[in-house]
């Protein structure tokens, strides 16, 4: 496995509501990181007090990889090359944002990105490789 490993807000969304995730990220054997993208996600949608602490542990607990200058200028080249192919509204490409700089961090520091949203994260990985596990 790699060393590093980022989840994707999908995987802490999908485990906050239902647990499913729960033994799988415990056996994860590579060092978590967190993204500051996937805790600005995760922020904006914090409504309750136990959501809001699990953050403020996560932030404590697992070191926080942030997008670089090239990422975010990257990001922008990515997803016009994705508008210009694929012809996406500009709704979906600002959906699509977060995701290709999530995307684009784990990749500048070879980490292995865990994620449950399949369409969204392949699309991403067809215009820039990504090491990707879908849960």
């Amino acid at each position: 496995m790699n060393s590093l490993v980022i989840l994707d807000t999908s995987i802490f969304v999908d485990d906050l509501r239902t647990g499913r995730h729960q033994q799988r990220i415990q056996a994860l054997n590579g060092l978590i990181r967190t993204s500051s993208v996937v805790l600005a996600e995760l922020w904006r949608g914090a409504t309750r007090r136990a959501e809001r602490e699990f953050l403020s542990a996560l932030e404590r607990n697992h070191p926080i990889l942030n997008p670089t200058e090239k990422n975010w200028l990257e990001s922008g080249q990515v997803l016009g090359k994705i508008r210009g192919d694929r012809g996406l509204t500009p709704d979906k490409l600002r959906d699509l944002h977060f995701d290709v700089l999530i995307g684009l961090t784990a990749r500048s520091h070879g980490a292995l990105l865990i994620t449950s949203n399949r369409t969204d994260f392949e699309i991403i990985s067809s215009y820039r490789k990504l090491q990707l596990e879908i849960w």
